[in-house]
């Protein structure tokens, strides 16, 4: 009975504990950026996307150039598509409208198997690629659509892909199981193990086999052995790049997860924060331009959702946390402040968010996938933090910004922005007038 009730006491402990954290992080938050998100997601759709077949192009789709150039974008499919799952998950029982159309968004996407240029006979799936890493990437979208519509077909999909396709790659060498870059055994690197592992984690959790789990560790520990080979600082690989180490931070937390074991605990902090903190990763304080390719632009939109994943799990330190939610805001901000929004809509992030967009310059699906990722991961996390706040009133008084509001040309407030709406924007109490181009 003693021991019970310690136990009980023990919980109570934890749980207030907890709830204290969760709102000391909440007044961290600034504001809503859920309206912000809804824009560029209407500028990211509306311009960038092939609404008949769910894939994203390259460059926007008035281009006459859009189709050949969009030709060999598979891998970036993924982490296109992402930015509308997650905005999915946060308007589906609120804007039955728009949640529709993005579940449409998600069903063509995969009838269309992600753009992808390969075909493989005998491929079920229609997925299969002789780059190992795209396949991973496409399998970490498959999984977290069935986690959205809750309908196992995609994640099913992932499976058969990862058991047919991806982990028979793999080979051990010098004591580590590692996976090839290519189907010629070219590899392996970061980009192809990161993802891997974190593959195998999302597996397990799903489908409770052993054989997914033993894969993660033997994956994970590859890489990590690879950094120790880079001064074990933070750096997965050289030079450091966003995408590899939000990736392999998350497969780190997923293996903490599902293990309870602190060495990836204390991965997944330090490779996250090497992202945020170190001028490898970042310019004047915000993420950097990492180049203009649509490889390197859509970086950023890998690693984002992945500090947030860290932001909202509950067992991660909270010393980590601060730093993450404040950063995120920060990059936010500056992108919204650098946004021209005299042009909605066809308003364009830079590669660069401290910089406003070039003009003369044609605007890249891989930056705007990444300026989408930011706003709609940012709201995500504001929502989640202050929704589970003790006191959501006081939050936002203490906050000296207010929410922003866009409103059309009759000075309403609009709930589904649309293309060519004429918007008004309230920016500390003032009315602003936004015009079309």
């Amino acid at each position: 009975m003693k021991k019970a009730f310690l136990a009980i006491a023990f919980l109570s402990t934890a749980l207030v504990s907890l709830n204290a954290q969760t709102s000391t992080l909440a007044r961290l938050i600034e504001r809503d950026y859920s309206g912000r998100s809804d824009s560029l997601l209407n500028t990211f759709t509306g311009q960038f996307m092939n609404r008949a077949t769910g894939i994203f192009y390259a460059i926007p789709t008035s281009d006459p150039n859009a189709k050949s150039a969009t030709a060999t974008i598979y891998w970036q499919q993924a982490h296109a598509l992402d930015p509308i799952i997650y905005a999915y998950q946060r308007i589906k029982n609120t804007d039955a409208t728009r949640a529709r159309f993005y579940k449409q968004t998600m069903q063509r996407w995969y009838q269309n198997h992600a753009n992808n240029w390969y075909f493989k006979q005998g491929d079920d799936t229609g997925f299969y690629n002789t780059f190992t890493d795209d396949m991973c990437w496409i399998c970490l979208t498959l999984i977290h659509i069935s986690e959205a519509l809750d309908d196992d077909t995609y994640a099913a999909t992932a499976r058969t892909i990862f058991d047919n396709y991806i982990l028979p790659r793999g080979s051990w060498n010098d004591g580590y199981f590692s996976l090839p870059w290519k189907d010629d055994g070219s590899g392996p690197n970061a980009c192809t193990n990161s993802p891997g592992s974190l593959v195998a984690s999302k597996l397990y959790e799903r489908y409770n086999e052993s054989s997914y789990l033993e894969a993660a560790k033997n994956i994970y520990a590859y890489q990590a052995n690879e950094m120790r080979k880079l001064n074990n600082d933070g750096r997965v690989e050289e030079p450091p790049l966003t995408y590899t180490q939000g990736t392999f931070g998350e497969a780190a937390r997923y293996l903490y997860k599902i293990t309870g074991q602190t060495e990836y605990k204390n991965m997944a902090s330090k490779v996250l924060y090497y992202a945020i903190n170190s001028t490898r990763c970042t310019y004047q304080g915000l993420l950097r331009n990492e180049g203009n390719s649509m490889d390197q632009s859509i970086f950023k939109a890998v690693l984002i959702p992945y500090l947030v994943n860290f932001v909202l799990d509950e067992s991660m330190s909270a010393t980590y946390k601060r730093p993450i939610i404040n950063f995120l805001q920060k990059n936010a901000n500056t992108l919204w402040s650098n946004l021209n929004l005299e042009a909605y809509p066809y308003t364009f992030c830079s590669y660069y968010w401290g910089e406003t967009f070039d003009e003369e310059s044609t605007p890249s699906m891989g930056a705007m996938a990444s300026g989408v990722s930011l706003m709609e991961n940012t709201a995500r996390m504001a929502l989640a933090l202050t929704k589970t706040a003790n006191n959501i009133d006081a939050i936002q008084q203490q906050n000296t910004k207010v929410p922003e509001q866009l409103f059309n040309a009759a000075g309403q407030p609009i709930k589904h922005l649309q293309k060519g709406v004429n918007l008004k924007k309230q920016m500390d109490g003032r009315i602003i007038k936004v015009f079309n181009k």
